[in-house]
């Protein structure tokens, strides 16, 4: 019986202020059955000591003066690596024993797949969360179901690296929704392969979470979405649930600029909208 190829991967892991935390998304990367991978540590400018962490003969640290952000990060991570297959994992996030195992497994009977993501189990405050019907993972030509929200997490991806060269980077100006805009860009392209396990542990509840930090997230997919109304990898009623979408979460962050009394970004988002009717 001929030996299985052992695909070298590339796992990028940013981290900003998050010492204890990356503690335990690294020992599970070291965990992992599957170990033919490098480990290359992205400390964003963190000022809690990260730099001075041991991390073990497979990682790499490479250190940023001053805090870019997690796109940028994430990006300075994808720009040092060379393997063919590259995985994501944040900080706060953990990978069970076997993801890299069954993934690349998953990739060799399915090569025609530049993606592979996984299910997730989510803890919060250390209860475990039951995932509604919207945020049902899947493979696939998934890009409407990926307008509605995200449905695709960094830390469940084995990716090609040749993908960022077919569609480029993470937005290094957006501070928030930077994988929600990926996601959009790689699924109006290819369809997703999707393997139904739980692979990944997500945590939430602490106070650094980047949903917790910022006001009107929707700002953001609303500029993740404008691109693609005339994009001709999509089809009509593609479009269409683009364009629907955008007068829905328009319309939605108006009302909340007047609730709230923030009117930094309101003419633009009120521009975009009165445009949208008339598109």
């Amino acid at each position: 019986m001929a030996k299985k190829v052992q695909h070298l991967v590339d796992i990028i892991v940013p981290s900003y202020n998050r010492k204890p935390l990356l503690r335990r998304a690294v020992s599970s990367i070291y965990n992992q059955s599957y170990q033919n991978w490098r480990l290359f540590i992205v400390d964003d400018g963190s000022t809690d000591g990260t730099s001075e962490e041991f991390y073990g003969d497979k990682s790499r640290l490479l250190k940023l003066e001053k805090n870019k952000g997690v796109s940028y990060a994430r990006n300075y991570g994808i720009k040092h690596s060379q393997a063919k297959w590259l995985a994501f994992l944040d900080s706060d996030d953990e990978w069970l024993s076997h993801k890299l195992e069954k993934q690349i497994e998953y990739s060799d009977k399915n090569p025609n797949y530049s993606l592979i993501h996984c299910n997730e189990l989510w803890i919060k405050d250390g209860k475990v969360l039951n995932q509604e019907k919207q945020h049902k993972k899947q493979g696939g030509r998934i890009f409407t179901p990926s307008v509605d929200l995200c449905c695709i997490s960094p830390s469940a991806v084995l990716i090609k690296r040749t993908v960022f060269n077919e569609i480029g980077f993470f937005k290094e100006d957006f501070p928030v929704c930077e994988d929600y805009d990926f996601w959009l860009r790689f699924c109006s392209r290819y369809e997703v392969g999707f393997l139904d396990a739980a692979l990944v542990v997500k945590y939430g509840g602490h106070l650094d979470q980047l949903s917790k930090k910022y006001f009107a997230m929707d700002y953001w997919r609303v500029k993740a979405l404008l691109p693609f109304l005339k994009d001709e990898n999509l089809s009509v009623i593609e479009r269409e649930k683009v364009k629907q979408t955008l007068i829905k979460k328009t319309g939605i962050l108006l009302k909340g600029y007047k609730k709230h009394n923030n009117f930094k970004n309101y003419a633009e988002i009120e521009e975009i909208y009165k445009s949208l009717k008339l598109f």
